[in-house]
C-alpha cells in the first residue's frame, strides 16, 4: 500500500510541476526514437543530392582556372569535399542529439559567435574577398566566414527566448524586443564587414521565427519595414553599392562594367544550356565568368545540365522546403517548431536571393547557393542546421 501511495504522489507531483521543469526532466531522460518517417528521408535525400551535385559542379567550374593559375585542378574540389565530410559528420551527430539539449547553450553560442565576428579585423587573420572583409584565414589555406555560424546562433537564441515567453507574445517589448537587439548587433557586425547579403538573411530568420511564434501583425510588419529601410540606406550610402543593386534593372547597359559583368556572363551561360545542357564539364562561360564555382555555380549548372537540370535542382530545394515545413508543423514542442521553421526560411530565402541575383531577377548580393556553391563554412553550417531538422523529424516514444 505504501509503495502504491508513493507512486501516486510522485505521479501527481510530476503532473503539477511547471511545464519547464517537466520538459527539462524529460530531456535528461534517455530518448528512444521510433523508425523515421517519410519526411525525414525526403529531407535527407534532397540535401544529399544537392551536396553531391554541388561537388561535381564545383569541380567543373573551378578546375580550368586552377590549371590557369598553375595549381592542381582538384584544389578547390578537395577543399569543398573536406568541408562536406565535416558537415555530414556534424549533421549525423546533431541528428542523434535531442534538440532540446541545445537550449542551455544558446546564450554561450551566441556570445562566442558575436566575438568571432571581430576576427576578420585582426591583422594576420582577416581576409577580404570581393570587397567583403568577412573571412578568417586558417592554416593550410583554408578560410571560414564567422557570419555563417552567427546565423545559426541567432536562430537558436531567438527560438529559445520566444519559447520561454510564449505566453507573452502579445507584449512585443519582452519577446520581439530582445530579439531585435540581437539581430541588430548581428546584422550591424555583418554590415561593418560589408556583407549585406548575410545581414538580409539573419534579419529574415528572426522575422520568420517571430511570425511562427505568434508575434502580432503590426509590430511584425513595422519591424520588416524598418529592416528594409536600413538596408536601403546601406545600399544608397556609396555609389558602387547603388549601381550594383540597380544594374539588374538594365543589365544590358552594365554588361561591360564591374557592376553587371558577372550577371551578364551568367545569363549567357544559362542561355547556352538550352534544354539538356552542354554536358558536365563542357561549359564555355566558366573560362570568363568570375566566381563561377561559388556565387555563380547555378549559372554553370544551367549551362552544363540545361533546363532539365535546373528543374531537377529546383525540385530538390522544393522538396526540402515542403517537407521541412511539414516537420515544423507536426512538431508539438514550440522550440522545435521555431528551429525547423527558421532553418527552412533561412535556406529558402538564401536560395531565392542567389538564384534571383544570378538570373538578374533580383539585385546581386554575393550570397552562396546553399549546399552547392563553393564555401566551406556555409556548407558546414547549413548541413549542421539540417541535422537539427532531422532530429526534430524523428518520432519518439
Amino acid at each position: 500500500m505504501t509503495a502504491i501511495l508513493n507512486k501516486t504522489l510522485t505521479k501527481r507531483g510530476a503532473e503539477q510541476a511547471p511545464e519547464g521543469l517537466r520538459r527539462d526532466r524529460a530531456v535528461r531522460e534517455r530518448v528512444s526514437y521510433l523508425p523515421a518517417g517519410v519526411d525525414f528521408f525526403v529531407v535527407l535525400g534532397a540535401i544529399t543530392a544537392l551536396t553531391m551535385l554541388g561537388l561535381v559542379m564545383v569541380l567543373s567550374a573551378s578546375s580550368v582556372k586552377e590549371i590557369g593559375a598553375g595549381r592542381s585542378p582538384w584544389t578547390i574540389f578537395i577543399r569543398q569535399a573536406m568541408w562536406a565530410v565535416l558537415g555530414a559528420s556534424a549533421m549525423v551527430v546533431v541528428a542523434r542529439i535531442p534538440y532540446e539539449r541545445w537550449r542551455k547553450w544558446v546564450t554561450p553560442l551566441l556570445g562566442v559567435s558575436l566575438v568571432m565576428m571581430v576576427l576578420p579585423f585582426v591583422p594576420g587573420l582577416g581576409a577580404s574577398i570581393n570587397g567583403a572583409h568577412a573571412w578568417v584565414r586558417m592554416p593550410g589555406g583554408f578560410t571560414f566566414q564567422p557570419s555563417e555560424f552567427l546565423k545559426l546562433a541567432v536562430l537558436m537564441y531567438c527560438a529559445d527566448l520566444m519559447t520561454r515567453r510564449q505566453a507573452l507574445m502579445h507584449v512585443s517589448r519582452v519577446t520581439l524586443g530582445p530579439c531585435l537587439v540581437v539581430v541588430g548587433a548581428a546584422s550591424g557586425a555583418m554590415l561593418i564587414q560589408n556583407d549585406l547579403g548575410s545581414a538580409i538573411v539573419v534579419s529574415t530568420i528572426v522575422l520568420a521565427v517571430a511570425f511562427i511564434a505568434g508575434t502580432p501583425a503590426t509590430p511584425l510588419a513595422t519591424t520588416g519595414a524598418a529592416f528594409a529601410f536600413v538596408g536601403t540606406l546601406f545600399v544608397l550610402s556609396t555609389p558602387y553599392r547603388r549601381e550594383r543593386w540597380l544594374a539588374f534593372r538594365d543589365i544590358g547597359n552594365y554588361r561591360d562594367r564591374a557592376e553587371g559583368f558577372q550577371v551578364w556572363e551568367g545569363l549567357v551561360a544559362a542561355a547556352n544550356g538550352g534544354l539538356t545542357g552542354q554536358g558536365i564539364g563542357a561549359s564555355r562561360q566558366k573560362f570568363s565568368l568570375p566566381l563561377a564555382h561559388s556565387d555563380f555555380v547555378f549559372a554553370i549548372l544551367a549551362e552544363e545540365m540545361g533546363l532539365v537540370g535546373v528543374f531537377a535542382v529546383l525540385g530538390a530545394y522544393g522538396l526540402f522546403a515542403y517537407f521541412g515545413t511539414q516537420i515544423a508543423l507536426r512538431c508539438d514542442d514550440m522550440f522545435g517548431k521555431l528551429i525547423a521553421g527558421g532553418i527552412v526560411a533561412w535556406i529558402g530565402v538564401q536560395t531565392v536571393i542567389n538564384m534571383g541575383g544570378v538570373t538578374s531577377i533580383m539585385p546581386l548580393t554575393g550570397l552562396t547557393l546553399p549546399f552547392m556553391s563553393a564555401g566551406g563554412s556555409s556548407l558546414f553550417v547549413t548541413m549542421t542546421a539540417v541535422g537539427l531538422i532531422l532530429n526534430i523529424a524523428r518520432p519518439r516514444t
